[in-house]
């Protein structure tokens, strides 16, 4: 799981491309408290060939990554 809670773009993106690149996991948890952190992790996912799921997580964004 990636917490980018708290971080401005563009980390929370950074983090999710590093946890793509050294595990290539089948599914990743990402969790942003932003619409941009949102839309931008959504869009490097989406390029990466992840499918993007999105869930209210207790006031933030829990953004579910499949292959």
């Amino acid at each position: 799981m990636v917490d980018a809670r708290g971080l401005s773009c563009p980390m929370p993106v950074g983090m999710t491309r590093r946890a793509v690149e050294n595990g290539n996991p089948a599914t990743l948890e990402v969790l942003v408290d932003s619409k941009t952190a949102l839309e931008n992790v959504t869009h490097y996912a989406n390029g990466a060939g992840y499918k993007v799921e999105v869930s209210d997580f207790e006031g933030d964004y829990k953004l579910t990554l499949t292959k």
